[in-house]
């Protein structure tokens, strides 16, 4: 008998997959369950069926899996960013670690064994940075939230546990004044409205806090009160202006001005000074990212005649952390004011551009042409967005031959599939760490180390 669409059966759940959702079977059909705990027994109504797997969603809890608890968030289930918020945090470990293996085994075919993942030094208010787009409640009222799955349909949450009470405070209290001076926010089928999102960021060392009004024009009504207000009720360091006008989901526009306070925030990571705005990417996670850091650091292990080549490297981060280690560091990103921040911060450091260089290229591009011109990276890291390396990365890469390859990877899918890449081209895995810089959302990073022997 195969599954039909609204059919309810009793189902219990064996596992999480790596979208966080909890997997069962029935008639030979995988049957995924979002919200559900490994152990749960539960009714489940199937709403989708596809050739091979389905989807269902749970109507009853029969019985609770032993690792599940109550979610603290009353937005939970609507939100769905924190997908394993209704797991103990011990366990949501040991399923990132699962996810990581079944990557690297089923996608990469490696039989190596994954390290237990490093668990991040806290679970709940860790974000560093927020992006929260602005629209009404069902009152009429100016909202801040999150987008529901597979939607722009604003979830409110007035006390996000993954961000500093500061910023969910800023962002009620934001909605409230906005409101009182008539501002409106954003429409996105109409393209009408002033407000598209609240952007915050804290430099989570310094202490040092950032606002910014993301707008459909550019500039509020009461801009400067408004502003002053914020800036005095919360500490802020600076506060911005983003002008974004264009029909498109993208957040950030090219244009923003300085309304109060430098324009930046300070910060450290891993011991490197940094100054950031609004465009650079920077890791939202500041002591998990420091345990990803020291753990890239050791697999590298750098001597101190090496040449390091950091490919994806933002604002140089991870190659500057390095830089004591070895004798010369080149960084390659694309994003021009991410290039600038890393010639600035090596600056700061007191390093020469003979000592450490960052250039503003596409990966792959860079990567080619240093392989042409016959250099030899010693040891190269690279920390590619979500889709991985490209082709003419791996291809560079491959052509340079480095001694050591060290991958920061947020997909282990493509990390995966990107390694074997490698390795049929004659590296050697040599170890798979998970690190979670994500708490409570289906999100893990992880660190591979490759080699080659010489």
């Amino acid at each position: 008998m195969s599954l039909t669409k609204n059919q309810i059966l009793p189902l219990t759940i064996e596992s999480l997959s790596s979208d966080g959702n909890g997997v069962a079977h029935a008639d030979g059909q995988a049957v995924f369950v979002p919200g559900t705990a490994p152990g749960d027994e539960i009714d489940c109504r199937i709403v989708k069926v596809l050739k091979t797997y389905a989807f269902g969603r749970c109507e009853r809890l029969r019985k609770a899996g032993p690792d599940r608890i109550a979610p603290d968030c009353p937005v939970f289930a609507p939100c769905g960013g924190c997908a394993l918020r209704h797991l103990e945090y011990e366990a949501e470990c040991q399923a990132k670690t699962g996810f990581v293996q079944d990557a690297f085994s089923r996608i990469g075919g490696f039989d190596t064994r994954v390290l237990p993942l490093l668990a991040a030094p806290s679970a709940d208010r860790y974000r560093n940075k927020v992006q929260l787009p602005i629209g009404r409640d069902d009152a009429g009222h100016l909202v801040s939230g999150f987008y529901a799955g597979r939607s722009h349909r604003i979830i409110p949450c007035p006390d996000c546990r993954l961000q500093p009470e500061w910023m969910n405070a800023l962002a009620a209290r934001a909605c409230t004044l906005m409101e009182q001076y008539g501002i409106t926010p954003y429409e996105e089928e109409s393209h009408t409205g002033l407000v598209r999102h609240l952007y915050l960021r804290q430099g989570w060392h310094s202490g040092q806090r950032l606002l910014c009004f993301v707008l459909n024009g550019s500039r509020m009504p009461h801009e400067a009160e408004l502003c002053r207000t914020l800036q005095q009720e919360f500490s802020l360091t600076t506060v911005l202006v983003n002008r974004n006008t264009a029909r498109t989901n993208v957040i950030l526009g090219k244009e923003t001005r300085t309304v109060l306070g430098p324009g930046v925030i300070e910060d450290t990571l891993a011991g490197v000074p940094l100054r950031m705005g609004i465009h650079e990417f920077y890791q939202v996670n500041t002591p998990a990212a420091e345990v990803l850091y020291a753990k890239a650091r050791e697999f590298a292990a750098l001597k101190p005649d090496d040449f390091l080549l950091d490919l994806y490297c933002g604002m140089g981060t991870i190659g500057l952390s390095m830089k004591a280690d070895c004798r010369r560091l080149v960084g390659v990103e694309v994003v021009p004011q991410a290039v600038e921040e890393a010639k600035a911060t090596a600056a700061r450091l007191g390093l020469s551009a003979e000592q450490a260089d960052f250039v503003c290229m596409d990966a792959g591009a860079a990567a080619a042409r240093l392989a042409a011109r016959g250099e030899h990276p010693d040891v190269i890291v690279v920390d590619p967005p979500r889709k991985g390396c490209d082709a003419p990365t791996l291809q560079a890469i491959l052509q340079m031959a480095p001694r050591t390859l060290v991958m920061v990877s947020c997909n282990a899918a493509t990390a995966a599939r990107d390694t074997r890449i490698l390795c049929d081209a004659g590296y050697q895995l040599r170890q798979i760490q998970p690190v979670d810089l994500f708490p409570r959302t289906k999100h893990v990073e992880t660190v591979v180390l490759l080699s080659k022997d010489r």
